[in-house]
């Protein structure tokens, strides 16, 4: 009934922010480019009242969610000195998900690392920033997950075997050598998809594994996060947070965890934040210097669309991750085996935690380096990055100047 709701609301409001964005769009074309000013020509088109009513059209226009993934919009990347075009490759499709690669026409071999995505309310698109770092150095893969509602019911559940299961089966894909680094949430699964492989001997096991602010064990230094999850049993969660997609979606009957109410859910906790933040956009519009929230306006654009979890892996992820601990505790199972991350020997493995991270606290990923006991010492390491929150640890500045340097350092000392 809400998913019913949220779909017929979305349908009647729409049409009003296409026509509040043209509203936007026709003012801006009147009104001089620049800061405003008493000219001549703003004072005819309305001046501070025409460039405060295209705001106020303009981020009505943009507070809407969509169900469709952004382009990567990643053409070219400088690799070793030169500049190569870049387009995407599906190497491997499955109904929820594609092996996506990040081809470089003509640069030399690389090392080949598959980036591990969240499968948690938003497109794998979020890590545009975490891609484009990793191509000036690297042969790049991305799990490009595919949106819940627009996969229909006759190609089955999909659950956190199921999850585990494709990035073992995608790592087969690239072959032996590869790299894998999981952000946030898949690194539980990343972790578990290595040990198994390391427990079957399987020839594609990745050389190294570095995982990026992860819970690997909520039970150290929980956040608000960790306390919602445990605050309610899970018959509460599959009640209230499972919904079924309504007609007309390819998905139409499925149960999901809708994008738009784990949206909801972010942006309820730093409220007075973004509500700063369009408050900053209008101001910016209607002051002409639309610039100053350039970044915003694609960081919401990018925040807006939204993407379906299948309900049986939100419900797994919360009862065995977020509640129970499996992994930490020696106790996750998948299709009927221990998962023994104490198997892993010839993987290097790297944790990386954010200072000011209040999603997944510092602690909680570094755990994993207690459940991999056969790694060899000279093949741990363990970083901190000061001054960042759980996005920093793998976009802006910071990553990309102090983080990625490391992570590339240990991905080229052990693809020799």
């Amino acid at each position: 009934m809400l998913y019913s709701s949220f779909q017929a609301q979305q349908t009647l409001l729409d049409p009003w922010r296409d026509l509040a964005q043209g509203v936007a769009d026709g003012l801006h074309r009147l009104l001089p480019e620049g800061p405003a000013q008493s000219s001549l020509n703003e004072l005819l088109a309305g001046g501070a009242l025409a460039r405060s009513w295209a705001a106020a059209n303009e981020v009505f226009a943009r507070l809407r969610t969509t169900h469709h993934r952004p382009e990567y919009g990643i053409d070219e990347v400088v690799s070793l000195g030169q500049t190569y075009p870049v387009h995407e490759e599906a190497v491997m499709r499955t109904p929820f998900g594609t092996l996506l690669r990040f081809k470089k026409e003509g640069a030399p071999e690389q090392p080949r690392v598959l980036l591990v995505a969240p499968m948690s309310g938003h497109f794998a698109t979020l890590l545009r920033d975490t891609v484009r770092t990793l191509l000036q150095d690297h042969d790049v893969y991305i799990t490009d997950w595919h949106n819940a509602r627009d996969v229909p019911l006759k190609h089955g559940p999909f659950g956190l075997d199921d999850y585990i299961e494709h990035l073992i089966r995608f790592l087969d894909r690239m072959g032996p050598g590869a790299h894998l680094m999981a952000i946030c949430q898949p690194c539980v699964p990343s972790l578990a998809a290595v040990a198994l492989m390391a427990q079957d001997g399987h020839p594609a096991q990745p050389r190294s594994l570095t995982l990026m602010a992860g819970p690997i064990d909520c039970r150290v230094n929980p956040t608000r996060v960790n306390e919602l999850a445990t605050e309610r049993p899970l018959s509460w969660f599959e009640g209230n947070m499972i919904h079924t997609v309504p007609w007309p979606q390819k998905g139409a009957g499925r149960k999901v965890y809708p994008g738009f109410v784990q949206l909801t859910a972010f942006m309820s906790m730093n409220r007075e934040r973004h509500e700063q933040a369009f408050m900053d956009m209008y101001q910016a519009i209607a002051a002409g210097e639309p610039d100053k929230v350039a970044h915003a306006k694609a960081f919401y654009e990018e925040y807006f669309a939204v993407a379906d979890l299948p309900g049986e892996f939100y419900l797994e992820t919360v009862h065995k991750v977020f509640q129970r601990y499996d992994l930490a505790r020696g106790e996750l199972m998948w299709r009927g085996t221990r998962v023994d991350p104490s198997a892993i020997r010839r993987t290097a493995l790297f944790t990386v935690e954010g200072e000011r991270d209040d999603i997944c606290a510092i602690g909680q990923t570094v755990a994993a380096q207690d459940l991999c006991t056969a790694v060899r010492p000279y093949w741990r390491q363990h970083h901190v990055q000061t001054g960042v929150g759980h996005y920093g640890v793998f976009s802006g500045r910071r990553w990309q100047n102090e983080i990625y340097p490391r992570v590339r350092d240990l991905i080229h000392q052990t693809s020799t």
